[in-house]
């Protein structure tokens, strides 16, 4: 997975392009000054290290939008986009000063069913079909462009948004926007699992180095991205022994190891039972049924915490945003999302209330657009 690069105190800011290593002196660079570059084959904000905070924009196309309207918006956000991680205020930027700390700031652009539609041409994405796990929300729901924003500084992700918002607002309006948060730089090495708002490691099977390339990524430079949002029942979550919730993940929520290993990369071993001869994986377990043996058909998980408002008797309202990143949504993540809706235990604190899905288009070079490939062929 590819990391950040940052400015040494004082100095010029180090660009990191989509797919570079992490830089070896990572811990002796600053965090406000750090770049990603945008331009490029693939679009930054997939494999690049995820940063500590996101916003998930998606937005709704005006009534009567076409191929020349996409274009025009797409470059007017481009060229924004490009400034903004570069850590240069957008065009007719009235608070420059919000612009100047890009803090790893990413764009990564998505195309929903409804904008392939305006173009007239064939959605290569198309909405999941119904799970019964599922309570999904219309708020939550949906979108014809999305905005994924990311980076290590909440105030960047509130800027970038409002400047890209902006620039919008003459072609279409906000469906929704989802808030969400990782660990901030500093409390873990890069490349470390998050932990989720249930305690566990999230992301820890994720595809590694040359899997990443075929599990990932379209030979084009393009990719397909699920949002899903999951409510958490954490209060009833917090009733559970450390063992009762060990075994409904499948993991130790300690170290993340599985429950046949000791570290947590260690695979795990479906066919080992205890004393009782019963599976110590068991069939139930989350890690049971999201495990895909062969890497090509793995996702690549890129989650982040959301935490609204309690009710006013406390009950919190926290959960997940869910990306999750692939080549082939059909022949990925269906199947692991469909055997977790059949069995997976952790379903009865976890509830489904939002579900987009888009297409990630390659890359653009510089003085290009995103978009421009097949808007413009």
């Amino acid at each position: 997975m590819a990391g950040l690069g940052a400015a040494a105190a004082g100095g010029a800011a180090l660009v990191v392009r989509p797919g570079d290593p992490l830089p070896a002196s990572f811990t002796s660079l600053g965090t406000g000054e750090a770049t990603i570059g945008f331009h490029g084959p693939r679009q930054a904000g997939v494999t690049t290290e995820p940063p500590a905070h996101a916003a998930f924009v998606a937005l709704t196309l005006n009534r009567g939008s076409d191929r020349d309207t996409l274009r025009r918006m797409l470059r007017l956000l481009t060229d924004d986009v490009a400034r903004l991680t570069r850590g240069e205020p957008a065009l007719g930027d009235t608070d420059a000063q919000l612009a100047v700390l890009p803090a790893a700031l990413t764009v990564t652009f998505g195309f929903g069913p409804g904008l392939y539609q305006a173009a007239g041409l064939t959605s290569p994405v198309a909405d999941l079909p119904g799970f019964s796990i599922d309570r999904l929300q219309d708020r939550w729901s949906g979108g014809d462009l999305l905005l994924q924003i990311c980076a290590d500084d909440a105030l960047t992700v509130t800027h970038t948004q409002r400047m890209l918002i902006k620039d919008a607002r003459p072609f279409a309006a906000v469906r929704w926007v989802q808030r969400g948060f990782r660990r901030s730089p500093g409390v873990h090495a890069a490349g470390f699992t998050q932990r989720n708002v249930f305690g566990q490691l999230d992301g820890t099977a994720n595809p590694k180095d040359a899997a990443m390339e075929t599990a990932v990524w379209a030979p084009d430079g393009s990719t397909t991205l699920v949002v899903r949002r999951i409510r958490t029942e954490i209060e009833t979550w917090d009733l559970l022994s450390v063992a009762d919730k060990e075994a409904a993940v499948g993991r130790r929520m300690d170290s993340g190891a599985p429950l046949t290993g000791t570290a947590e990369h260690d695979e795990p071993d479906f066919t080992a039972v205890d004393d009782t001869g019963l599976p110590v994986m068991p069939d139930f377990a989350h890690v049971t049924r999201a495990h895909m043996t062969d890497p090509r058909f793995k996702i690549l998980r890129r989650p982040y915490n959301y935490d609204e408002a309690p009710d006013s008797a406390g009950r919190p309202d926290s959960g997940l945003i869910f990306a999750s990143y692939q080549a082939d949504i059909a022949r990925q993540y269906l199947p692991i999302q469909r055997r977790l809706a059949e069995k997976d235990l952790l379903n009865e604190w976890t509830t489904p209330i939002g579900s987009a899905v888009f297409a990630i288009p390659p890359g653009c070079s510089e003085g290009g657009w995103i978009g421009e490939r097949f808007l413009d062929s």
